[in-house]
């Protein structure tokens, strides 16, 4: 849960950049809601004297409050064993007497620190001061740490409130000779230095993540009993052995493996074990596979290893029954399952439109590529209405290829001049006045021949 700074706007994560210092406390790990807040005590009861004070990477601890009226989000100097330290006040109330008693923390044998007061500005300041320097610092630790070819890796570091001193977390597979890396490190940083060894899951839990199923890691937000995972509980699980899959970001096991782990063991009690073979009429059959979803397992005859036979854990438990009473069995093709059809999807339709979406990408047709089409299926003579006129007959046509390899040319004969006076300017015929008479603009596919009045001699 997260405070209200740290939401979302826009679609787009602010983030409170508080630096570990949230004023809500939603953002930290295993953060308790004070329900018992609107609650007055009742008269002549006093407060509960110890309060639950947060630092660095969810660390907890409880402290005297020293008879300070502190809330939850107050900023606080406690007591350490030298100089002093800054956190956070993260629980107050009776329900820090419920932490503690959970917690086994004895109230009366062991004194615990107190809190000195509530801290100034100028306590803020050197404290924001010294968790900016924690960055670099790492960085040219393990630089120094390289340099003297220790095989250890510094994974954190966190400063006092004060900044008199520095706790250098580490991981390492061996013991590690760090007596010349603390000389190092003291002369290099000019504070005390502290050398605290933690594991790989612990490692995990203090810097965080995401892991592979896009959450944050189980470690860093609730968990803090880190139980060992074996390989076992991935095969009780009958996942694949892939080191790559079933490792976390810590490098061990997921510890997620054992959250169902108990579930699937008290289901693989109603199952028969794998390695027991079913003697049939018609042969020795073996388990090839088992799902425990479905509570099926898949047989095969021995020298059939191809045809395998679906049978329900209640039926091979009944056929491992009958072997050990030497009650014959058939074969297993008596106890297959049927197997249930599966439904047909169903094919829905395009109520939107029938046009296909693709229909941009075709390539368009040329329009002076049909329109050429059209021309030479529709070719008409400009001189229609002389081939039904009586002059028509003097000027047949003829056929001649212009060139071989070329398209072939219509030429037309040249007729014999007309000598006759009376039809020479009458314009009777119009073959005799096509060179005088002027050119009609108009559509040819729409012009209708004009009657032939015509006297044929």
């Amino acid at each position: 849960m997260a405070c209200s700074s740290c939401a979302t706007k826009d679609g787009q994560p602010k983030g409170c950049k508080n630096n570990g210092t949230c004023g809500t406390d939603g953002c930290n790990k295993l953060t308790v809601f004070d329900w018992l807040s609107n609650m007055s005590l009742p008269a002549g009861e006093k407060i509960f004297p110890y309060v639950e004070v947060r630092f660095k990477n969810g660390r907890k601890e409880y402290l005297n409050n020293n008879d300070l009226n502190l809330t939850i989000g107050d900023i606080v100097a406690t007591q350490v064993q030298s100089g002093h330290d800054v956190g956070i006040v993260s629980l107050a109330g009776e329900l820090v007497r419920v932490q503690m008693k959970r917690k086994k923390i004895s109230l009366d044998g062991e004194k615990l620190p107190k809190v000195y007061r509530i801290a100034s500005q100028k306590d803020i300041d050197k404290w924001q001061g010294v968790r900016d320097r924690e960055e670099p610092i790492k960085v040219r630790a393990r630089q120094i740490a390289i340099d003297l070819k220790l095989e250890m890796k510094i994974s954190d570091i966190e400063f006092q409130g004060d900044g008199s001193k520095a706790t250098f977390f580490y991981t390492a597979d061996d013991r590690v000779d760090f007596r010349q890396l603390i000389k190092e490190y003291a002369k290099e940083f000019a504070v005390r230095i502290e050398m605290r060894q933690i594991g790989l899951r612990q490692e995990a839990s203090r810097l965080g993540g995401i892991g592979s199923c896009g959450r944050e890691l189980c470690c860093s937000t609730w968990l803090t009993d880190f139980r060992s995972v074996n390989t076992s509980a991935a095969r009780y699980q009958q996942l694949s052995l892939n080191p790559q899959k079933l490792a976390g970001q810590c490098g061990k096991l997921k510890c997620c493996l054992n959250f169902e782990l108990d579930a699937y063991v008290e289901a693989l009690n109603e199952f028969p074990k794998t390695d027991t073979k079913i003697k049939t009429e018609k042969g020795i059959a073996a388990c090839q596979k088992i799902d425990i979803f479905k509570g099926a397992l898949w047989y095969a005859y021995e020298g059939e290893w191809m045809n395998w036979y679906k049978v329900s854990a209640e039926d091979a438990n009944e056929m491992i029954r009958m072997n050990k009473a030497d009650e014959p069995v058939a074969a297993l093709e008596d106890y297959v399952e049927e197997e249930i059809p599966v439904a047909e999807k169903l094919d829905f339709e395009n109520v939107v439109g029938q046009d296909s979406l693709t229909r941009f990408d075709q390539p368009k047709r040329s329009k002076n590529r049909r329109n050429r089409k059209g021309r030479a299926g529709n070719h008409k003579s400009p001189n229609r209405s002389t081939e039904n006129s009586a002059s028509a007959k003097t000027t047949t046509e003829k056929r001649e290829p212009a060139n071989k390899k070329g398209p072939k040319k219509f030429v037309k004969k040249k007729s014999a001049p007309n000598n006759n006076p009376k039809t020479e300017n009458t314009g009777s015929t119009p073959q005799a006045n096509k060179g005088t008479a002027p050119k009609k603009r108009f559509n040819k596919g729409r012009r209708k021949p004009k009657p032939n009045n015509s006297n044929e001699s």
